[in-house]
């Protein structure tokens, strides 16, 4: 608390109350999700952090790390307590970044050092607990660790480019890639659906071909960092959940996948849980055996893939909104599409949890043919928004005015956006189950994956997974979009040269 108001005195936002002490002091963002910022290692391993400390949470006695519990009731409200404690603990260790100051850099550094040598200290003293195994402990934190040494690093090198003088305060916050892009549309030489060539370093070059093995690159875009956050929440959610089947359940279901002779196969098919041509009569049931073997073993696990939002972002970028959504749809932004953005990172690590374990039971034990009835959709239309918008309603200042954000409510919304970030991830379990429920374990294969329906065109809107994709493309397309970004950069800049590093930010143009 005290890092945040010493840090908020370096914002000021001076086009409030000017006469006093030039300008009032405001509160530091998180981290830009709409603009293009150069760096965004220091966001998702911040958030890594955060999603770790929800995964201890919610397995651990006790919640918070100064404080214990006096019975298992109040252990429940401590939890709550806890949900809220995490991303205000975590709030600094982000946004000295935005402040964009060699200060906040030094106290970023600081925070880095300091949360990076306790959490080791922890952990060399406690390296096993009885907690579940006896090395869970030390392997669920080693996201957390690995995030912290990123930042312990990332944090002196920004330092030290801040005291050479060419740090990244001396610029509007991706100008390049603003740059970059507006270069690329309007030298078009003639090629269809393609752009020129734009002039790589040799560093770039190398991440471009590192990134080449997870999706291709194209020359000009860059994906959202909304987008980036998401996809690193479902690899931590994977992990997080393959290591506790790993050390809980995979002894006891090795066992019972050893015991799966013909006298269970014929139980199954008794049940019709198992596919059979004449089930009343058992007969040899080798087919039948063959069939529980592949299920335990064809369902493949897979994160969700990014080459499908890339392509949808750039076809709602070139107004192709058919090519996108089944029926016309306006890409301003809504209440209930500002509520799915800032959801859009935490659902995807409650799906991927959830996908993770009904995908390996699956593979385990058996592959259900039939889905489970559809219950009435009143309980997606009215729980999950309803308890969503419960919670922001009062938030006034995170709405959009006519379609735009403007400064101080973008500012709001990047505040409230990692602040809720657990909560939204417990909302993500809830909608997760629902998403089990109305398109059944024969859909476990790409539950994972939000950017896809599981249902038919028709009723697509039912899933709340791909509810929240289209909405979070609303968003990033209407706010977001490159191209209007680079002219508002081009409208900033100074006519006169050399022009002078000005105290501005992109949005506020």
């Amino acid at each position: 608390l005290a890092v945040i108001l010493a840090l908020s005195f370096l914002v000021k936002r001076r086009r409030l109350h000017r006469s006093c002490c030039n300008g009032v002091p405001g509160l530091l963002s998180p981290a830009n999700f709409l603009e293009e910022e150069s760096s965004r290692g220091p966001a998702v391993a911040v958030f890594s952090i955060l999603f770790s400390s929800l995964c201890q949470l919610v397995l651990d006695k006790e919640p918070l790390p100064l404080a214990s519990p006096s019975s298992h009731g109040a252990r429940e409200y401590w939890k709550i307590l806890a949900l809220l404690y995490y991303p205000a603990f975590y709030f600094p260790l982000l946004a000295c970044a935005t402040s964009r100051h060699r200060l906040g850099y030094l106290a970023g550094s600081l925070l880095a050092w300091g949360h990076c040598l306790v959490h080791v200290w922890q952990k060399v003293e406690c390296p096993q607990s009885p907690k579940i195994h006896r090395l869970y402990s030390l392997l669920s934190h080693v996201p957390t660790l690995l995030s912290l040494l990123l930042l312990s690093l990332w944090y002196p090198a920004l330092l030290g480019r801040s005291l050479r003088g060419n740090g990244p305060e001396q610029e509007i916050p991706g100008s390049r890639y603003y740059r970059k892009y507006l270069k690329a549309v309007l030298s078009k030489r003639g090629r269809k659906g393609s752009s020129a060539p734009i002039e790589e370093s040799l560093q770039s070059r190398i991440r471009s071909y590192l990134r080449s093995y997870i999706y291709a690159p194209e020359e000009g875009f860059r994906i959202p960092l909304k987008l980036v956050v998401s996809l690193a929440m479902a690899v931590i959610a994977i992990y997080q959940v393959a290591l506790l089947l790993l050390v809980a359940f995979v002894p006891t279901i090795q066992i019972i996948r050893a015991g799966m002779t013909k006298d269970i196969v014929v139980l199954l098919v008794q049940f019709g849980l198992v596919p059979s041509d004449n089930p009343a009569v058992p007969g040899d049931m080798e087919k039948e055996l063959r069939t529980v073997r592949h299920y335990l073993w064809s369902l493949e696990g897979a994160f969700p893939p990014e080459s499908l939002p890339r392509s949808n972002l750039r076809a709602l970028y070139q107004g192709s909104v058919l090519d996108v959504f089944s029926e016309p749809r306006s890409l301003r932004p809504s209440r209930s599409a500002v509520v799915c953005w800032m959801s859009f990172a935490s659902f995807q690590a409650a799906f991927a949890c959830l996908g993770k374990g009904i995908r390996d039971e699956s593979r385990f034990f058996f592959g259900m043919k039939r889905p489970f009835p559809g219950f009435c959709p009143v309980f997606r239309r009215g729980f999950v928004p309803i308890s969503s918008k419960a919670i922001w309603f009062g938030l006034a200042g995170v709405w959009p005015s006519h379609g735009v954000f403007g400064a101080p409510r973008r500012r709001a919304l990047y505040i409230v956006t990692f602040l809720l970030f657990p909560t939204n991830v417990l909302l993500g379990v809830l909608a997760g189950v629902w998403r089990v429920v109305i398109s059944g374990l024969y859909n476990a294969v790409h539950f994972c994956r939000l950017d896809i329906s599981l249902l038919q065109r028709g009723v697509e809107t039912f899933d709340p997974g791909y509810h929240s994709y289209c909405h979070f493309l609303k968003v990033e397309v209407s706010q977001g979009h490159p191209l209007m970004k680079a002219f508002c950069f081009l409208l900033l800049q100074r006519p006169e040269l050399p022009a002078l590093p000005r105290d501005t930010r992109l949005e506020e143009g």
